[in-house]
């Protein structure tokens, strides 16, 4: 495993450890809406939030998928982009994330605090069929292995779906959708100053 992703995995792990022993610290950690937490919290949207929530995790098979997806990509695109690149992108895709859903929240009426690092993990998935795009991928729900370039557009548009229609309530569809466009914006902005 290359030492950003790893770094990554630590952090996450430990944050969960903490929150285990600690639980109030979630609460100004996570991304709350804005103008929406309850009166009761003594906490509300921060600007540190728009990163922290990215490592805090809902429970232990939450972050053991997230860790999972981290793992799987992680790796593969860390090697493409280098330390600084990889961990600079993870980033832009778990802020995006953030914003994505708190632009979304106002419409759908999610009012609820986010966590986790699904956005970032959205965004490595992006990358990592942009750099592999033949290779081959499966769904949990569809065994069928299919190229990484299809499985990333039939995620998407499941998400959307998702998100569109309320589907899974408490689940942050359109942060996933954010890191697939925060990704999918940066790392078209690399491919252009590349060619400048």
């Amino acid at each position: 495993m290359l030492q950003v992703t790893t770094a990554l995995i630590v952090a996450n792990v430990a944050m969960f450890l903490v929150q285990m022993v600690a639980p109030g610290v979630m609460l100004p950690l996570a991304l709350w809406p804005v103008g929406h937490a309850p009166a009761a919290v003594d906490a509300g949207f921060a600007p540190w939030q728009l990163v922290t929530y990215g490592f805090l995790h809902g429970g232990l098979a939450h972050l053991a998928f997230n860790m999972f997806g981290l793992y799987m990509f992680g790796n593969a695109v860390e090697q493409v982009l280098g330390g600084r690149r990889y961990l600079t992108y993870y980033l832009v895709c778990i802020v995006s994330a953030a914003v994505t859903h708190l632009i979304f929240a106002g419409f759908s009426g999610a009012y609820y605090p986010v966590l986790g690092a699904s956005g970032g993990v959205f965004g490595l998935l992006l990358a990592y069929a942009y750099y592999f795009p033949n290779n081959r991928l499966m769904l949990l729900f569809l065994p069928v292995p299919i190229p990484a370039r299809v499985f990333v557009v039939v995620y998407g548009v499941l998400e959307l779906y998702l998100g569109v229609t309320g589907t899974q309530a408490g689940v942050a569809h359109f942060a996933h959708l954010g890191g697939l466009i925060g990704g999918f914006a940066l790392l078209t902005y690399w491919r252009r100053t590349r060619r400048r």
